[in-house]
């Protein structure tokens, strides 16, 4: 219902009122200046490192990004974006790590201008980064004059997770990407937040010309709004059957989950030790009417959302537990 009474008007114009109501709600949450609706967060990802960085300029993040594995090389092929990449235990970055690869602008040197972080990390299993070394790593940014970035499609994850508020999460960095489907369950949609209220107009640009202006838009962004005012809270419901699913999978065979490692809604399960590989347990699985996720060779991924009830997680270990047996 939500969707259809949505009140509308051209957003390219700044004319439809469920869109401005929806960024003006997410970057309060945030405590940030402003917000700008995009079709998805690969282009929300896209549109801030455009803000942070100018072609031939370098972005330090982690080897399994979801800047770097799943967005189609975006930054380098609109952006032309150098990324420079650190191999670190499930994708979390750290000062130490960090710090060392910064580079100054200099004779034919690449400058690096901007650090990113994925918070929860999706191929890191939905690990969460601490607080306190989010704020050493915005420390470090403030030392060397570079910009701070988070892909935050799960941060509410994180959030409900960690108990840290989003305002506090806000606070560390000059852009972000936030996404309205997965745990909070809209239909589609992202958000990019900046801090500098001033740099909304030339995110908007950028989409443009990225084919993301969209006109009577607000029948999509009114499923966003709904989601923000109602979804947060019971993302907690995901984390437990994500944990239950852990723990019962370890129950069967330990070698492929470690329960321990289960901090939000993905639960990644290595098959190196398995005699099925990640295609076999897929194919049993979807026959079964369980969808899971080949990450890898020997990989899987399981996510729970709010489509997934206690019925449907039962009965996603059942079947999982069966084939790894």
């Amino acid at each position: 219902m939500a969707m259809a009474d949505a009140a509308v008007g051209d957003d390219v114009y700044g004319e439809d009122p469920t869109i401005n109501t929806l960024e003006r709600e997410v970057a309060e949450l945030f405590g940030h200046g402003a917000g700008v609706f995009v079709p998805s967060g690969t282009m929300g990802n896209l549109i801030a490192l455009r803000l942070l960085c100018e072609p031939g300029e370098e972005l330090l993040c982690d080897a399994d990004a979801h800047i770097v594995s799943y967005e189609a090389g975006a930054a380098a092929a609109h952006g032309g974006i150098q990324t420079r990449t650190m191999v670190v235990d499930r994708g979390r970055l750290s000062r130490e790590v960090v710090e060392p690869q910064v580079r100054s602008a200099g004779y034919h040197a690449v400058a690096t201008r901007a650090i990113a972080v994925e918070q929860t990390h999706n191929r890191g299993g939905g690990a969460i980064y601490p607080l306190a070394e989010l704020q050493r790593l915005r420390a470090m940014a403030d030392e060397q004059g570079l910009s701070f970035h988070c892909d935050g499609a799960r941060i509410w994850n994180a959030h409900i997770a960690s108990g840290v508020g989003l305002a506090e999460y806000g606070e560390l960095f000059d852009t972000m990407s936030v996404c309205l489907s997965k745990g909070l369950g809209a239909p589609v949609g992202s958000l990019v937040l900046t801090k500098d209220a001033t740099l909304a107009d030339k995110a908007r640009d950028i989409r443009h010309r990225l084919g993301g202006a969209m006109r009577q838009a607000g029948v999509i962004a009114a499923g966003g709004l709904y989601a923000v005012r109602h979804h947060i809270d019971r993302l907690a419901e995901d984390h437990g059957r994500a944990k239950r699913l852990a723990d019962g999978i370890a129950a069967v065979t330990r070698d492929v989950v470690d329960p321990d490692e289960v901090e939000t809604n993905i639960v990644i399960l290595d098959l190196v030790e398995s005699k099925l590989d990640a295609a076999g347990l897929d194919q049993a699985c979807q026959a079964e009417g369980v969808l899971v996720s080949c990450v890898a060779p020997r990989r899987v991924r399981l996510v729970t959302h709010l489509d997934v009830d206690d019925a449907g997680a039962d009965h996603a270990l059942d079947v999982i537990s069966k084939a790894l047996s």
